[in-house]
């Protein structure tokens, strides 16, 4: 496969390097393709596109391969991971699309700002925010996608352009939230975000104080300022004791932030405590995510509330690594004019295993039904198996559906979960 005008390395089968790059993030999915092409610069991917909408051939656009579904047949797959530039210009960021949140939080905490960003410093912006980006801070600012200025992007004809609310307000709709199926995304700028203080960690107990800490995160979740975000965890870690934890950040002082969370400090039997004022490149260390690829199973859905949380309580989580429950509610709820969309509900269950250890599946959809989950879920939490008509409304995926058919009638772009 020979593509003019194109710099960066194009791997293919039978190439040593190639099947290791076709790999995603989630080492259980297997991507079979047609080519693996790294592109080296934003002209780069221009030339690619021009290449497929000439052959009529098809794109999947994956920085690192968080989020993959394993829907990649006939498919070129473009890495963007080279286009790693970041430039701050006062609380404006641009940020290529292959920079990760660990590198943006390093160029934005010194100033005091912040992006509205994940859990873990390896994932990639520009993805997580074309999916929506729910964050540690979405409850004081939204969705990430809220907080886009502007996407440089390549069309469907292979043709360089930015788009804005002001010059294409259909396109930077869909892109604020409704994934990648109709541009590929070279950079874009954000709007960062004061974060002057930031306090943060995690409570770890012995699993037998579970039911305490669920009724501590019910009622302080019912009153939670929206600088405060706060996260339930369930954890079985193998050849461990099962635990339970609770993880949290607040926008603000050390002491208000104590004082919120002083309900928890009355539960006995504290294993640790790792809270501490925090510099926004740390924020990684509250979850201790791996930076590193490996296998996994998830499942996630939205819950309307804690009425079922008891089933929480009601046996050990294995074959399951972790039962998490967060907080949203705040901003989240509020108006959104982007295609991710407000959030009516208060709280997102995540669940996570590794394939092979048991009915892991099961387990996760027993769990699920039990605490009332509604089926729907945020862009980027889909599994492979799932649909993008589950991370959006009726209205919305409609407008999205015909955005797709109007801005790539040829399907030239395939997301991970196409529209």
């Amino acid at each position: 496969m020979n593509i003019e005008n194109f710099d960066g390395p194009i791997l293919r089968p039978g190439d040593a390097a190639f099947e290791q790059a076709t790999k995603p993030w989630n080492l259980a999915i297997e991507q079979p393709v047609l080519a693996v092409a790294h592109a080296a610069h934003a002209a780069d991917v221009a030339a690619l596109v021009r290449h497929a909408a000439a052959h009529g051939l098809t794109v999947t656009t994956q920085p690192s391969g968080h989020g993959a579904s394993g829907d990649t047949e006939g498919t070129i797959l473009l890495r963007t991971s080279r286009l790693d530039e970041v430039t701050l210009d006062g609380r404006v960021a641009r940020v290529g699309a292959g920079v990760k949140w660990g590198k943006l939080l390093e160029a934005a905490g010194p100033h005091g700002l912040t992006g509205v960003a994940g859990s873990t410093p390896a994932v990639n912006v520009t993805a997580y925010t074309l999916g929506g980006g729910l964050s540690w801070f979405s409850r004081k600012w939204g969705w990430a996608a809220d907080s886009v200025r502007a996407f440089e992007i390549v069309d469907a004809e292979g043709a360089p352009r930015r788009v804005s609310a002001e010059s294409d307000a259909d396109l930077f709709w869909a892109l604020r939230g409704g994934g990648g199926d109709f541009a590929v995304v070279t950079a874009l700028e954000i709007d960062l975000r004061p974060a002057p203080q930031l306090y943060g960690g995690r409570l770890l107990w012995p699993a037998e104080r579970a039911p305490e800490v669920l009724e501590a995160f019910r009622r302080v979740t019912a009153v939670a300022p929206d600088e405060l975000t706060l996260w339930l965890d369930l954890l079985q870690f193998p050849g461990a004791p099962p635990f339970v934890a609770l993880d949290s950040t607040y926008l603000g002082p050390e002491r208000e932030a104590r004082a919120l969370l002083a309900p928890f400090g009355k539960i006995a039997g504290l294993i640790s405590d790792t809270h501490a004022v925090l510099p926004v490149h740390e924020l990684g260390s509250i979850e201790q995510e791996p930076t590193d690829p490996g296998p996994g199973q998830s499942h996630a859905e939205l819950l309307p509330s804690l009425e079922h949380a008891a089933a929480l309580l009601s046996g050990p989580i294995d074959p399951l690594l972790s039962v998490q429950i967060r907080h949203l509610g705040g901003a989240l709820a509020g108006p959104s004019d982007s295609a991710a969309g407000p959030v009516a509900d208060p709280y997102l269950l995540y669940m996570f295993g590794i394939p092979g250890t048991g009915d892991v599946e099961g387990k996760e959809i027993a769990l699920a039904a039990a605490l009332g989950g509604e089926g729907r879920k945020p862009y980027t939490f889909l599994k492979p198996g799932e649909k993008a008509a589950q991370a959006f409304g009726a209205v919305a995926y409609e407008r999205l559906r015909e955005i797709k058919r109007r801005r790539d009638p040829n399907g030239v772009f395939r997301a991970n979960y196409p529209i």
